[in-house]
């Protein structure tokens, strides 16, 4: 669906105007999302290297104080719902523990 055939129907918008702003802005959410899940996928790479050399010197695979300190900067930018979003980070970025 682009921005120029949207329908007020398909966006659940009552005029054709509005349809045609919510699809855009949908194209814009589209694009960040896929941004977003690339630089998930970025974060994982890199937590895997950490991982991998933490536990290579005989290190623990998790570092617990580091993931307060995650969630705490979480929670300070985005509020309550950033720590959820960084506990979901994290458990992507080293599985569950």
């Amino acid at each position: 669906m682009t921005s120029t055939t949207a329908t007020a129907t398909e966006t659940g918008a009552r005029t054709d105007e509005a349809a045609t702003v919510i699809s855009g802005a949908r194209e814009r959410i589209d694009a960040l999302d896929d941004r977003i899940i690339g630089l998930i996928q970025e974060r994982m790479a890199v937590s895997a290297v950490i991982q991998d050399a933490r536990i290579s010197s005989g290190g623990r695979r998790v570092n617990l104080a580091r993931e307060m300190e995650v969630l705490a900067h979480y929670r300070d930018a985005l509020g309550k719902p950033g720590t959820s979003l960084a506990m979901t980070l994290l458990e992507l970025c080293r599985g569950r523990i």
